[in-house]
């Protein structure tokens, strides 16, 4: 039995040296037995500790095998027991609610994400995304021109119905007004992070009363993980795993909500990460 373990473990080691994707899947962290009794102090060490406890639960039960030549370009890292698909019959009961981070400038990531959510959970269609663009350096101030490209591609996905809502994160009064007014899909919400802004703007709560858009409050850093931290928790799951030129794309967080109870039935994380090309 232990050989037939370390052989698994062996090769999805080899599966991950040889990808240059990885798509990772914590499954529903209310029944993940190694993360559930957790209370990590922030949401970046939440994201820290279902990365590594993910990885070491999928090597050590995998029975994927390396394709031919021991080559595959992606690597799907998920926990089956652990996943919440939705039952056709219970769909209507349930909210999805997602907050996508960007890691990076590449706008076609959103759809890929959005698509992969759906897939996670069986579900045609999410019922809100808000959208955390990748942060800006250092002294450069967020314009509407930096939102534009992802918006577009959001109100894109609501064309197609794989969307019924989308919203924004962290946006002033003024830079909410100036997307309301541009966008052809409206922001049905704006997310407030009450660690730098213990009470809502006046100006902020009044338009959005006007304009009938909710206001929500959140806790997550600016930068949710970066690509250095990211690489630390597949090393730390992985051990010998070389992970220097990995980088993070992406960062999906999702919610499934009773909508009659308001009660959380299940949440986790969707990560994507790629190898940098040589």
């Amino acid at each position: 039995m232990e050989s037939q373990n370390t052989n698994v473990t062996e090769n999805a080691k080899a599966m991950l040296k040889n990808a240059k994707t990885l798509k990772l899947h914590t499954g529903n962290l209310v029944i993940r037995s190694r993360l559930k009794k957790k209370c990590p102090s922030s949401p970046s060490e939440e994201l820290q500790d279902c990365i590594r406890a993910t990885l070491i639960d999928w090597l050590s039960t995998t029975t994927q095998l390396p394709s031919e030549g021991g080559v595959s370009d992606t690597v799907d890292c998920s926990i089956p027991e652990a996943t919440e698909a939705i039952k056709p019959e219970e769909r209507e009961e349930l909210k999805v609610s997602v907050k996508l981070f960007l890691c990076e400038t590449d706008q076609s990531s959103i759809p890929e994400a959005v698509e992969m959510a759906c897939q996670t959970l069986a579900v045609s269609q999410l019922d809100s995304v808000i959208i955390a663009p990748r942060g800006l350096p250092e002294g450069e101030v967020q314009t509407l021109a930096h939102l534009q490209p992802a918006w577009e591609v959001l109100e894109a996905l609501v064309g197609s119905k794989k969307i019924a809502a989308i919203g924004t994160s962290d946006l002033d009064k003024d830079l909410l007004e100036q997307l309301y007014k541009w966008s052809q899909v409206k922001p049905s919400s704006n997310q407030v992070n009450l660690a730098s802004c213990c009470v809502m703007p006046p100006d902020l709560t009044a338009f959005a009363k006007d304009f009938d858009i909710q206001l929500l409050t959140h806790s997550d850093p600016k930068e949710l993980m970066s690509s250095s931290t990211f690489q630390e928790a597949v090393q730390e799951s992985t051990k010998e795993l070389a992970v220097a030129d990995w980088r993070l794309e992406w960062v999906l967080r999702y919610s499934i909500i009773v909508k009659s109870r308001g009660i959380i039935k299940a949440k986790g994380y969707l990560v994507n990460g790629r190898k940098a090309s040589p």
